[in-house]
């Protein structure tokens, strides 16, 4: 239920000088309970103290993802309205006050040990399952003409406009959230794994805190409103589907009217070793297939490319989501 802010309680709730600090921390990155316990010096308990009161003034925002809940700003500076007016009053407040800047700027140092700490476990994780991943990687064409080939053809279908809201399901490592920071106005970025949120996390930290939400769940059963996106992105997701029509479902369900779909996969293929070695649920998908799965979600297929690898395809399929029908 989204908490309706007001400008008594968040001046009580910033009454306090941890309190502040926490909120200049937030502005820079969102931040797990033990990170901010961590970066101010204090128990974890008196952290997430502080943390309550500012989550019920609605300043901040949690998220639970496995054993760990993530906080970031609910204070936007974009747009009108008390949230900018806020955001703008705290970022003044470090500017105007030399002994507030001098604690905001050592906070921000040992911020960079988190960031240490993330890119240690992003490795070691990495490090642990390159193998199984390189073994995929020869069967298919490199990542590189795989990324041009989206990025064009989602340019073409958008025109002159960017990517309005990005949805990326199933985000993994971030990688096409990173890819697409630039060409989006906001990017929502999903994914059923906490642990795959956190290697998305370190590798998207060095954007700005309000470019990309980071959401864990299940891509059968969306947590977003209807017409929620502008661009809805499946890179190498849709095969780990059990019903692929459901998902896609709900894909449309929460793309606007007018709104493009991508889908990156690969084509129709008999390597029966992935779905045990990789826990693939679907051994690629023919054309008729995303056609038939796209026409009865909601999309017209709008463009599709073949990227021939090794022993397996890489497909690209593109579509746009039809308008309402009216009754």
């Amino acid at each position: 239920m989204a908490i309706t802010m007001t400008l008594l309680d968040s001046l009580r709730a910033l009454a306090d000088p941890t309190r502040v600090r926490i909120m200049r921390l937030l502005a820079s990155m969102e931040l797990a309970v033990g990170e901010l316990a961590q970066v101010l010096g204090q128990s974890q308990p008196r952290v997430s103290r502080h943390v309550k009161i500012l989550c019920d003034a609605g300043l901040a925002e949690r998220r639970k993802e496995g054993g760990w809940v993530f906080l970031r700003s609910a204070l936007g500076e974009a747009g009108d309205g008390l949230a900018p007016a806020l955001a703008a009053l705290l970022a003044a407040a470090e500017q105007g006050d030399p002994a507030f800047a001098r604690q905001c700027a050592e906070d921000r140092q040992h911020l960079e040990a988190i960031r240490t700490a993330r890119h240690a476990h992003a490795e070691d994780y990495f490090a642990r399952h390159a193998a199984e991943w390189d073994s995929l990687r020869s069967l298919h064409i490199a990542d590189g003409p795989v990324e041009s080939a989206l990025e064009a053809m989602l340019a073409d279908l958008a025109g002159n406009k960017t990517l309005g809201r990005l949805f990326d399901v199933g985000t993994g490592t971030g990688r096409m959230a990173e890819l697409f920071a630039d060409k989006a106005d906001h990017i929502t970025a999903l994914d059923r794994s906490p642990e795959m949120l956190r290697l998305a996390r370190t590798r998207l930290q060095h954007l700005p805190a309000g470019k990309v939400e980071l959401v864990q769940g299940d891509f059968a059963q969306l947590p977003f409103a209807a017409a929620s996106f502008d661009t809805v992105l499946f890179h190498q997701v849709l095969h780990y589907a059990l019903a692929p029509e459901a998902v896609l479902a709900e894909a449309a369900r929460v793309t606007v009217p007018g709104g493009r779909i991508a889908i990156v996969d690969f084509a129709a293929h008999d390597r029966e070793e992935l779905r045990e070695r990789h826990a693939h649920a679907r051994l690629g998908f023919s054309d008729a297939q995303i056609h038939d799965l796209l026409a009865d979600a909601g999309f017209d297929l709008a463009a599709e490319r073949a990227l021939p690898g090794h022993e397996l395809i890489v497909k690209l399929w593109t579509g746009v989501r039809r308008p309402a029908q009216k009754t």
